[in-house]
């Protein structure tokens, strides 16, 4: 008897009946990709962030990229939702989707990462 494992698990949307999330779980590689796509725009935020004359406007920026790029590495589909008539992908949720539900969106993707408090918070 073999193990099966699902590199996927669906989540329901506490905000939206009938909607949920298919997101990403994490593995190695995965998390290899994650700390690529973040490392970037994490640096800048952390540097601007001790900045004490620095735009409040261009960290608030900084730290929604970070967001989008967690919604766009850890969220396959959704389902039960169209945007603009269309099936809703993780960028057009980004783009045009209602922003509670994208928020929704990017805590479960934190979550399933199994990242730490800080880690969330970055």
């Amino acid at each position: 008897m073999s193990t099966q494992y699902e590199s996927t698990v669906r989540t329901e949307s506490a905000l939206y009946p009938g909607v949920c999330f298919l997101v990403e779980r994490m593995s190695f590689g995965r998390r290899i990709e994650l700390m690529k796509a973040i490392r970037e725009a994490s640096i800048q935020f952390e540097f601007h962030a001790a900045d004490k004359d620095v735009d409040k406007m261009k960290i608030g920026l900084l730290a929604a990229e970070v967001d989008r790029i967690y919604v766009r590495w850890g969220l396959r589909g959704l389902h039960g939702i169209a945007i603009d008539g269309e099936p809703a992908t993780p960028d057009a949720l980004a783009a045009s989707g209602p922003e509670d539900l994208f928020l929704e969106a990017l805590s479960v993707v934190k979550q399933h990462c199994g990242l730490s408090e800080t880690e969330k918070k970055t």
